[in-house]
């Protein structure tokens, strides 16, 4: 055995160990004690370093409304606001910005620090500091001060989040550089989830098949080589995006226009969003709040709601960095119960190289190319936005807004509605590119990129509404030259269906907007059922052709249709792949259709095998679960869940999830081959009408408090359940009406 196996060896033995004793210090971790909203709010620093009082009004779901007299003090105030609630989620999240996994983990987390390291996330945070408007400035340096004063507290009483005890760690105060380097992970590009799969898939190919494959993928060619095919679709549909709508004032019943929003990200404890309401002199505002950032991202204002969308910005570019002039920096990455690790960070002048990390990995040198990478001022496009009265300002607050690249919605108090692509974007050419890894000689388009304001935006349609699913924009070009907006967009059965249901003559108010949310219902899928067993022949015997003939497209938990449908996709998906070729590839978010037409260009003789041997694989299913909630679950699980032999103890609540990849009610899963849980989808709801401050609803996908033990952990995943809403008033008269009351002293 050669020497750098052995060290091999001996590196994953001692990691797989750090990490069975982390697993078993948490295992043994006592669990907090429950508090009640009042026990919780005891522990928020009454003192803090304001210019004067400031009055916090607090529902029995612990979401606060804050009165200021002034908006330093406001920002103050959120600071506190969040740290109180999401303390140990923001730590994690500055963890993972700066890549320091391992001081937390062990060992196993080395790569993953590596990888995130190579991203460089802070990479432009020192210029965009220094770019900072003033006011901007002051508003972040003002919501750190308020973060500071919970954790100088926190440490002082030895209040701190019980995560912090449970690993072994401190908390440290937060820096300008730490929230914006934070924000920039929070912005990442969601094409890298696509690129990482196509890499695998590119590699695995002979040149020729790739190069048929690759159009393909990007819609602008004839189906590709069955074996490719296979691969690709393995994704049913998307893993990450939102739905966003808004009407008009001549489309709703009350005469005002309405919005409704509910984001798609990743399922755990805590939420990724807390809800709060505000009012100050220069800010008036309610909704969802990213943890740890000081802006309303989905919410209203008296005289505008907005909401956004992920729009697959092709806001990156992977290069061929081979034969150009690399660069090396050594950083040292702290583990926890393991020797110091020092790894090479290289870049190339086209970026850095993310290929030596686990997360793009490639045999060649790879460099990273990410408007990212460059200042931008989302924090202060967003502040615009809070304080905009009509659609005019709206669209000037989003002109330095860069990433994520978003579809954002806005409906006013004047009845009108609009939507605008935010994001900057290289000039690339009209063309489809040649492949996924580009020549260096493409990084002439990124020398001039368009930002926002060169970017459509439509106002006002006939039809009275609006609405984004992550669909490709019209034509999915800027006019300026025929730029890409973007190349992998989610598939079109969400957006249809949202159209469907905001259509028609009826005029809407916010229980219907409601209900749409809470869709279940895929109309294209018994179309590609007809087809699958049209294919058959005959009349297919068995309960699962049963099952499917019955079905109307609907993924309700008691749905056996969807339970076949979906199961025999992914039986399909399989049998169409060499052996050992899969490994759970996820290409494109088009996937499904891909499949379709995969199957649609094969002969009988080889698709009627592999037809009849999936409705099987499905009719045992069938016998086995019943109905899609039996395999198709809902688990909420604190984010520790994650490590290994702690999901038991992590969890807070199980059962059987509506929905699917393509649903409204979005609760994205793998391939169902087997029981599974939602790893992503619908993560929290909002909706606003216009014509009345207070008719605002809001609900989280578990609740406000990260704290565990808090009596608001988890007490709004039943209302998520049921489809019940939370109201959420921007009248400070409504709010001073909630149960609970703080007054903040300067000190």
């Amino acid at each position: 055995m050669t020497t750098e196996r052995l060290d091999g060896l001996r590196a994953r033995a001692g990691g797989a160990a750090a990490a069975l004793r982390l697993a078993l210090r948490l295992l043994r971790a006592p669990r907090p004690p429950e508090q009640d909203v009042a026990a919780r709010l005891a522990a928020l620093p009454r003192r803090l370093p304001l210019a004067a009082p400031v009055t916090i009004h607090w529902d029995a779901h612990q979401i606060p409304f804050i009165e200021a007299a002034c908006d330093d003090d406001l920002a103050v105030a959120l600071g506190a606001v969040h740290a109180h609630l999401r303390l140990a989620q923001m730590e994690m999240l500055r963890r993972l910005s700066q890549g320091r996994v391992a001081e937390l983990i062990g060992p196993a987390g080395i790569a993953l620090d590596h990888a995130l390291r190579l991203f460089g996330f802070g990479r432009a945070v020192p210029a965009i500091i220094a770019g900072l408007a003033p006011a901007t400035r002051a508003w972040a340096e003002g919501f750190l001060r308020g973060v500071n004063a919970v954790i100088g507290q926190g440490r002082l009483e030895g209040r701190l989040p019980p995560e912090f005890a449970w690993l072994g760690i401190g908390a440290a105060h937060w820096t300008l550089a730490d929230l914006f380097t934070a924000a920039r992970l929070a912005g990442a590009d969601v094409n890298w989830i696509v690129w990482a799969r196509l890499l695998r898939t590119r590699a695995a190919l002979a040149p020729e098949a790739w190069q048929t494959l690759w159009p393909r993928l990007l819609g602008s060619a004839d189906p590709p080589v069955p074996e490719a095919m296979a691969e690709v679709a393995m994704a049913a549909s998307a893993r990450h995006g939102s739905n966003a709508a808004v009407l008009a004032a001549a489309r709703s019943r009350s005469g005002g226009a309405l919005l409704a929003a509910d984001p798609h990200l990743s399922v755990a404890l805590p939420n990724i969003w807390l809800a709060a309401a505000f009012r100050a002199p220069g800010y008036h505002c309610c909704g969802l709040m990213p943890a740890g950032f000081p802006i309303v991202a989905i919410g209203r204002n008296p005289h505008l709601a907005w909401a956004g969308t992920s729009l697959h910005a092709a806001a990156s570019d992977l290069f061929d960095a081979a034969g150009l002039p690399l660069s090396e920096q050594r950083e040292v990455i702290g583990v926890r119960g393991g020797a110091d690790r020092t790894v090479t960070l290289r870049t190339s002048p086209l970026g850095p190289i993310v290929s030596d990390g686990m997360v793009l990995r490639h045999p060649h040198p790879l460099a990273l190319a990410w408007i990212g990478h460059r200042p931008s001022d989302e924090m202060g496009a967003m502040l615009g936005v809070m304080r905009a009265t009509d659609g005019a300002q709206f669209r000037a607050a989003l002109a330095g807004f860069a990433v994520p690249g978003q579809n954002m919605l806005h409906a006013g108090s004047d009845g009108r509605i609009g939507h605008l692509l935010a994001a900057t974007l290289p000039r690339r050419p009209p063309a489809p590119p040649a492949d996924l890894i580009a020549p260096p000689d493409a990084a002439a388009a990124w020398h001039d990129p368009l930002g926002t304001p060169a970017l459509p935006h439509w106002t006002d349609p006939p039809c009275g509404f609006l609405a984004s699913a992550n669909d490709r924009p019209p034509d999915g070009r800027v006019p300026d030259g025929g730029v890409p907006v973007g190349f992998f967009f989610a598939a079109g059965e969400r957006v249809t269906r949202l159209r469907t249901l905001l259509g028609g003559a009826n005029r809407l108010g916010l229980d219907d907007l409601a209900a749409v949310q809470q869709d279940v219902v895929v109309p294209g899928a018994p179309a590609l059922r007809d087809a699958l067993l049209a294919r058959i022949g005959g009349t297919a015997p068995g309960r699962a052709a049963a099952a499917l003939r019955a079905w109307q497209g609907d993924y309700a938990p008691g749905s056996a249709g969807a339970l076949a449908f979906e199961v025999m996709l992914a039986d399909l998906a399989t049998r169409l792949a060499r052996r050992g070729r899969l490994r759970g590839v996820e290409a494109v978010w088009t996937g499904r259709a891909l499949l379709a037409g995969e199957l649609a260009a094969m002969p009988d003789d080889d698709a009627l095998p592999l037809l009849r041997a999936a409705l099987r694989r499905a009719g045992r299913a069938l016998r086995r679960h019943g109905a899609w909630g039996r395999m198709h679950r809902m688990r909420l699980t604190h984010h520790l869940g994650l490590l290994p032999l702690l999901r038991r103890r992590f969890t807070s609540a199980e059962w059987a999830a509506p929905g699917g990849n393509d649903t409204l009610n979005k609760t994205g899963h793998p391939p169902a081959r087997r029981r599974h849980t939602v790893s992503y989808g619908a993560s929290a709801r909002f909706l606003a009408d216009l014509a009345d401050r207070d008719a605002n609803r809001v609900v989280l996908l578990g609740g406000q408090d990260g704290w565990p033990g808090s009596s608001t952990f988890l007490d709004q995943a039943t209302l998520w359940g049921a489809g019940e809403y939370v109201p959420l008033p921007l009248r400070p008269e409504t709010a001073r009406g909630w149960p609970h009351h703080l007054t903040l002293t300067p000190g």
